[in-house]
């Protein structure tokens, strides 16, 4: 079964401790920091359009997306999940964003102009499996950045799926939803299979259960500086994203700043 398709509907609420916000100000100090976009109230130049466009890839249901927006950042959704932006579209339609979600494989990314950032988190890049395709979507990356723009994403290391949940059964139990989250790591591939299986309550007494089956594949920051660099970007800032420190070999999950330094 493809991913996100049930799950997209629960989504938000298994997510509900993720610091979605902690990302965000970090994502906004970054872009301040390195990169070319500013929020429509800071703006030099009204008419610069395509720097200040912010696309978030992989944007799932738009938390994030939204909380950028809320920011003064003009802003693009990009998923590969039609339930996933579903969600999206209905948050936007309560807040009364102008957000424009687009339904995309990040691997055939395509846009009507450059951007000025892109910024990929809760580690998407991580569901592209080949090295070669996650080549090619920095590559696509970096020809829509606007000059000077930076990518900011972030990734689960191979040594998380190993070491950490590699092998792992995780399960909750919440009141209206439960979930089993088996996972399955092949050091040879490096690639982690998680099943995942959903109760969601419908009635008082009755419960709707769905599995979905999830890859991702676990990358090295060695790979990752290495891909950006072969994708003609320049490496910026490389932390460990849990404790903002240098990443070390336990790291657990990296962000990545890379910046537009000539096509």
């Amino acid at each position: 079964m493809d991913a996100y398709q049930d799950f997209a509907y629960v989504y938000d609420e298994l997510m509900d401790a993720t610091p979605y916000e902690e990302w965000c100000g970090r994502i906004h100090k970054l872009i301040q920091e390195y990169g070319v976009s500013k929020p429509k109230r800071d703006a030099e130049d009204l008419l610069d359009s395509e720097r200040n466009l912010v696309v978030d890839l992989g944007c799932g249901t738009g938390t994030l997306t939204e909380l950028l927006y809320k920011l003064g950042y003009d802003m693009i959704g990009i998923d590969n999940s039609s339930e996933m932006l579903n969600v999206a579209m209905e948050k936007r339609g309560e807040t009364g964003s102008e957000i424009l979600y687009l339904l995309q494989d990040m691997r055939e990314l395509e846009l009507y102009s450059t951007v000025g950032t892109v910024v990929s988190v809760c580690d998407s890049v991580n569901y592209i499996l080949e090295e070669e395709e996650l080549l090619e979507t920095f590559s696509l990356v970096n020809n829509y950045l606007y000059p000077g723009g930076i990518f900011i994403f972030d990734f689960n290391t191979d040594y998380k799926y190993r070491e950490i949940i590699g092998d792992a059964t995780i399960a909750e139990n919440r009141e209206d939803c439960s979930f089993i989250w088996e996972n399955y790591y092949d050091p040879e591939t490096s690639v982690n299979e998680y099943d995942l299986t959903i109760f969601v309550q419908e009635e008082e007494e009755i419960f709707r259960r769905f599995t979905e089956t999830h890859y991702q594949r676990g990358y090295t920051p060695e790979q990752m500086v290495k891909l950006i660099e072969q994708a003609g970007m320049k490496l910026m800032e490389m932390k460990d994203a849990d404790t903002g420190e240098a990443v070390t070999k336990e790291s657990q999950r990296v962000y990545i700043v890379a910046k537009e330094c000539g096509k």
